[in-house]
């Protein structure tokens, strides 16, 4: 995908992170909501915005694998093997948390959901971040996610800074896999 995030509205959503704030961004496959994961308030928000149980846990994104390390605990030599296979890609994995990632990031489970991103304007904002960010599909719960700004507008009304740009070619949001069963969750 050969679009480019601009330096100016990389910069802006950098600051707006920094602050707290909420971006819309686009993903692999569809709009994403994200924030600082080491906010809770930011967490918080985007959960009431999607009307999501906090139990079910998030997503985060990073553009490597250096910047997933303090979120999760270094899984075997072939499980790693197996997840850097389809990284950087649209491929979701369930691993298991760094004892002190909080439950707003977890929900109830051991394990974190992680990804690290192929999308140039996803994997850019990590970058510039200097950590990984939540990535949420841009909806309410039940409701078809967002493929474009327009469509993130429609659903959410707060203050937002949506970063433009094309979605990657995948027409549902990126499987999360298990890589200790091999089961597909979605």
């Amino acid at each position: 995908m050969p679009w480019q995030l601009p330096s100016l509205i990389r910069h802006q959503a950098v600051r707006w992170l920094a602050q707290g704030g909420i971006i819309a961004y686009p993903t692999e496959a569809v709009y994403g909501l994200g924030c600082d994961p080491l906010n809770e308030a930011a967490v918080r928000t985007i959960l009431s915005l999607k009307r999501r149980p906090p139990e079910k846990g998030l997503i985060l994104i990073a553009a490597d694998l250096s910047q997933l390390l303090p979120f999760i605990q270094i899984p075997p030599k072939e499980i790693l093997a197996k997840v850097l296979a389809t990284w950087p890609g649209p491929v979701t994995w369930l691993l298991y948390a760094a004892p002190w990632v909080p439950p707003w990031l977890r929900g109830e489970h051991p394990t974190l959901a992680v990804r690290v991103t192929a999308h140039p304007i996803a994997s850019a904002l990590c970058r510039e971040f200097g950590r990984p960010l939540v990535s949420t599909s841009a909806n309410p719960s039940g409701r078809p996610p967002a493929r474009s700004p327009q469509r993130v507008r429609s659903y959410f009304r707060l203050p937002l800074l949506i970063v433009p740009g094309p979605v990657g070619g995948l027409a549902r949001p990126t499987p999360i896999l298990d890589p200790y069963s091999d089961q597909r969750l979605r």
